[in-house]
């Protein structure tokens, strides 16, 4: 991924208001980020932990979205799969809720979807990082077709959010 400005993220928003995008929490270490290794940049509002955001670039033009999730939910650990990446682990895998974009958001239609509830996915399709449990489902694709599995799949949640 391209690396982004905080204000290139600012207005790649689809889903809130301009107002709403200029007071929304973006992360100081946006250099430091492993920019070669993100198909999304995703991050979690560290005040609001219920909040959180995700920037790609399906179509080579940035698009950020703004999540919902509920807290952590205490003592469930259960198996679950992001279906963004489909890493299977215990725990870490939430219902994160986009608004829709435009009036369909606007009127509170909103699209929900099982993700990695630190948003780490590009790195655990790398093997840049392990689930906490340390499970990894056995997988005959290369790298290279997980990565494209995970970029088609988000694209199409964000096609669902922008439609």
């Amino acid at each position: 991924m391209k690396p982004l400005t905080e204000q290139e993220i600012r207005a790649a928003f689809v889903n809130c208001s301009k107002g709403e995008a200029k007071r929304l929490y973006v992360p100081r270490d946006l250099a430091d980020r492993p920019w070669d290794d993100l198909d999304y940049l995703g991050w979690r509002d560290p005040q609001s932990p219920g909040r959180a955001y995700l920037v790609a670039a399906p179509t080579g033009r940035p698009q950020a979205v703004a999540l919902r999730s509920p807290g952590p939910a205490a003592g469930l650990q259960r198996r679950s799969m992001c279906s963004i990446c489909l890493t299977t682990r215990s725990g870490g895998v939430v219902l994160m809720v986009a608004p829709r974009a435009g009036q369909a958001g606007k009127q509170g239609d909103s699209v929900g979807s099982y993700l990695c509830g630190d948003l780490d996915c590009s790195l655990y399709v790398r093997g840049k990082k392990d689930t906490a449990d340390g499970a990894r489902v056995y997988e005959t694709l290369t790298v290279e077709e997980k990565i494209e599995r995970t970029t088609a799949n988000l694209a199409a949640f964000l096609a669902k959010v922008t439609a």
